[in-house]
């Protein structure tokens, strides 16, 4: 036996902070699944998860789970947390935030699978709003909090990119207490803040008030 140690195995570097920008479709199309999307939603509450900790709580097989959390390592989307065995082994995700645009793809088949996994995400995040805001109900403690606005404002499309980057500043005040559980203050919970900023292309053809309408 050599008295020279065995090299350990080098630690994953921390991306946490790195947007993971999709390009692969194959990604996109991996990423697709509702029981996928889950998973990255609950590894981003939780921290670390085992196959069997998620099926009880997505009411999946732990084998369902296991099969999902080793398809999003695949794709680069999550990885071991180290310990653990089997479906005891514990995951985590790999970044923060994911980016992906339909419009900003060099290869047509990821334009359109960009565009199928941005449909599905919408169709996620307003499904969830259905459930809250389609109910009566409201958890005890979070009724004036639970709240939904809409404005429309006259804006450049620069005004529009710079409203966007103040709401993710007052977001990222709050940014760490995803993965340092001991930030999280009590009675805290996660809140999802949705942004939409789009033109009203209807009355793209108003002029302002005072001038002439040609409806001739």
């Amino acid at each position: 036996m050599s008295s020279e140690e065995s090299p350990r195995p080098e630690r994953p570097a921390d991306t946490w902070d790195e947007p993971l920008k999709l390009t692969d479709p194959k990604a996109m199309r991996a990423l697709a699944h509702p029981v996928r999307m889950a998973l990255l939603d609950l590894l981003g509450v939780a921290g670390t998860l085992t196959a069997t900790q998620a099926s009880e709580i997505l009411g999946e097989s732990p084998a369902n789970c296991a099969f999902h959390l080793r398809t999003l390592a695949k794709y680069g989307f999550a990885r071991e947390a180290g310990g653990g065995r089997g479906r005891e082994r514990p995951w985590t995700r790999t970044r923060r935030t994911i980016w992906v645009s339909s419009t900003q793809q060099d290869n047509p088949q990821a334009a359109i699978a960009a565009g199928a996994l941005g449909a599905v995400y919408f169709e996620r995040w307003v499904e969830r709003a259905r459930r809250v805001f389609g109910s009566r109900e409201r958890l005890p403690g979070w009724e004036r909090a639970t709240s939904m606005n809409r404005s429309a404002v006259f804006l450049t499309a620069e005004e529009t990119v710079q409203v966007g980057r103040e709401v993710e500043e007052i977001i990222d005040r709050y940014r760490g207490r995803e993965r340092d559980l001991s930030q999280r203050p009590a009675g805290g919970m996660p809140v999802e803040v949705a942004l939409f900023t789009s033109p009203l292309t209807e009355f793209s053809g108003l002029k302002p008030a005072g001038e002439s309408q040609d409806i001739s």
